[in-house]
């Protein structure tokens, strides 16, 4: 029982050291994918949306490499299941896109204001664990599971193990497993590294290259830390498990589900079949990473609403976002970061939805200003 103890207090400090790593680099970079995808949908400037491909193209290479050199078996992810999913992803996605335009950012960086000391947020984080939590468990998971889950494709017809794009691309061309991953990943890294160094402004941004790089790898040693360090025997099932999960496999950072968790761990902490876990260090290190930011460069403020009608907004983004997070399996650093970087079909479908759901509430926002 000792060595089940001691394996989760590593997977739950080193994930907590992670995430607080992640608030300071995303607070020092005003790292925000939302608040990137408003700049190019507003201003046609692409510098901070290429920061977060940046941080993609690197949580790939991390995760890859992990998978390659048999660190980690990112195929036991949910992430990579071989059912996929069609209309969850597609509806949380674009759900949670409009969601996070009406809350001003995503569940990441409302984590980041709450540190900040911004009182909106923490109505949204609220709102996101809430809404969240009932999509996983309470009437919205019946929704969820009656019309939307249901619509999937089982890729083991095909004799597919998993819905990697590298699986793919070895049952397309017959190359090895380790061969497809090492061919696809490195398409899609380079790709990506082309068309974000390809703008002369971006590479002299050495804080916003700087924070990308970081902030890949602390997604990879996400996978790390739950899919080797957390790895290991029960003593008391003798089975092998995933320590400290909330999902009971390897995971990286994402903050939606994880929030609902910290919610239910706060409200029902007399529950000793609750513990603990990686989500939820990760929710309170980036709240507390920001914090120290905000404190060492002394910005931190205390942040109200300032209208009615943006309260409403918060709310109803705040709510969408928890529903549209859970039902795509993750928010944009969940599916747009840690699922991207295996390169699960579900999770670039998801990451597209979000994309396309707050492109459209940024143009419908737009035209609604222009017009009045």
């Amino acid at each position: 029982m000792e060595a089940n103890g001691n394996l989760s207090t590593v997977v739950i400090s080193l994930g907590f050291c992670l995430a607080f790593s992640f608030g300071v680099v995303a607070s020092r970079s005003n790292f925000c994918t939302m608040g990137a995808l408003s700049d190019v949908v507003n201003m046609q400037h692409w510098g901070r949306m290429r920061m977060w491909l940046l941080t993609i193209a690197v949580a790939i290479i991390g995760a890859s490499i992990l998978s390659f050199t048999g660190q980690v078996n990112l195929d036991k992810s949910f992430y990579l299941r071989p059912t996929l999913n069609i209309l969850s992803p597609i509806v949380g996605g674009l759900t949670f896109g409009i969601g996070m335009t009406l809350a001003s950012g995503c569940a990441n960086k409302n984590l980041l204001r709450i540190g900040a000391g911004s009182i909106r947020s923490l109505l949204v984080i609220l709102l996101i664990a809430v809404s969240g939590y009932a999509t996983m468990k309470g009437l919205p998971a019946i929704w969820r599971v009656t019309w939307l889950d249901p619509v999937a494709l089982d890729l083991t017809a095909w004799g597919m193990k998993s819905q990697g794009l590298p699986e793919v691309v070895s049952r397309l061309t017959g190359l090895a497993s380790p061969t497809a991953l090492l061919v696809t990943a490195g398409a899609v890294v380079l790709g990506l590294m082309i068309f974000v160094f390809k703008d002369e402004r971006f590479r002299k941004n050495t804080n916003h290259v700087s924070a990308a790089i970081i902030l890949g790898l602390l997604i990879a040693a996400g996978w790390y830390v739950t899919g080797h360090l957390g790895f290991g025997e029960n003593k008391d099932t003798l089975e092998e498990v995933y320590f400290a999960t909330n999902s009971r496999t390897l995971e990286a950072l994402s903050f939606v589900a994880p929030a609902a968790y910290t919610l239910e761990l706060f409200m029902l902490w007399t529950d000793k079949s609750l513990m603990t876990t990686f989500g939820i260090a990760s929710v309170l290190g980036v709240i507390l990473g920001s914090f120290a930011w905000a404190l060492a460069t002394k910005s931190f403020h205390v942040e109200g609403f300032v209208s009615t009608a943006d309260t409403r907004n918060h709310i109803i983004g705040g709510l969408l976002m928890g529903f549209g997070g859970v039902t795509a399996s993750g928010c944009t650093i969940g599916q747009g970061v840690s699922g991207v970087s295996t390169l699960a079909l579900g999770s670039i479908l998801a990451t597209l939805s979000i994309m396309a759901g707050g492109t459209a509430a940024l143009k419908y926002v737009y035209w609604r200003e222009t017009r009045d």
